[in-house]
């Protein structure tokens, strides 16, 4: 067979090998989806590439698992509140300040409180306390006294500083007298006196001895003066009338306590106990 013979035979082979590899890459096409990255990827052995998350979703759902949707947000109903129960407020118990606690024993150091002594029924001193009549409220004494004399009035302290020693000695007579109940409302314990801080004066008239220490000194011009006048010079009256429960002794019209002038004003204006006063600050 010459060349010019064999041109016809080349050429039906070179269709009929076409046709071949045409249909060979359809086939491989249609095996892989009809995508072509894929069919490469098969090509080439590539099998690390990971499909695109939409192509694997429906790849899911062709084999019939179900893919739980995302839960919207639950809307909690609107329920009645039920309001909670009220704490119940309980009033306290005033304190009544006439009793001696049950137990106590005398401290080391007195009591101060802002700056100010302190001695009462909750609130004693130590058995060794001493400081004699305090030198200040003796000065203040002096100058409220040089006043009054201008008023025909001549006071007198009668009784000042006493140590443990001695409010013992008064004390355990009050209570051989009239009995320890009756005793405790106008006498303090040894430890829990007033006097026992230099700060308390007893005060009475010269020439008057009758109404010392008694409830008539309150109603005598003396006793008055005092009352209205004490305050300008730094002294309170420590047990007022009516007062007793706030104290813890019974009106004393005499018994004024130094406490400077400052606050004894202040004392004075509103009305109120040194216990008051102490309390609100």
């Amino acid at each position: 067979m010459n060349k010019k013979d064999k041109k016809p035979y080349i050429k039906w082979i070179l269709i009929i090998g076409a046709l071949l590899i045409t249909a060979s890459i359809t086939v491989w096409l249609y095996l892989h989806d009809w995508n072509m990255e894929r069919s490469l990827d098969a090509l080439t052995g590539d099998s690390t590439q990971q499909q695109p998350a939409e192509e694997q979703i429906a790849d899911v759902q062709e084999e019939g698992i179900v893919i739980p949707e995302e839960k919207e947000d639950e809307v909690e109903e609107d329920l009645p509140v039920t309001p909670e129960p009220e704490e119940e407020v309980v009033e306290e118990e005033a304190k009544d300040a006439t009793v001696y606690p049950e137990s106590i024993e005398l401290p080391e150091e007195p009591t101060v409180v802002n700056g100010i002594l302190l001695a009462n029924k909750q609130n004693p001193l130590p058995s060794d306390y001493a400081p004699g009549v305090n030198p200040e409220a003796q000065s203040a004494f002096d100058a409220m006294r040089a006043e009054a004399l201008k008023s025909n009035i001549d006071l007198t302290a009668f009784s000042t500083f006493r140590d443990f020693a001695r409010q013992k000695q008064l004390y355990e007579g009050y209570v051989a007298k009239d009995g320890q109940e009756k005793a405790d409302r106008y006498s303090a314990r040894p430890g829990f006196s007033e006097h026992q801080t230099g700060l308390a004066f007893d005060i009475g008239e010269s020439g008057a001895e009758q109404h010392w220490a008694a409830a008539s000194f309150g109603d005598t011009e003396a006793g008055k003066w005092v009352a209205e006048n004490a305050h300008r010079f730094g002294f309170i009256l420590r047990y007022p009338e009516g007062k007793e429960q706030l104290t813890g002794y019974m009106h004393e019209s005499w018994h004024f306590r130094y406490v400077g002038k400052e606050v004894a004003k202040e004392i004075y204006d509103e009305k109120i106990t040194l216990e008051e006063y102490l309390e609100q600050e």
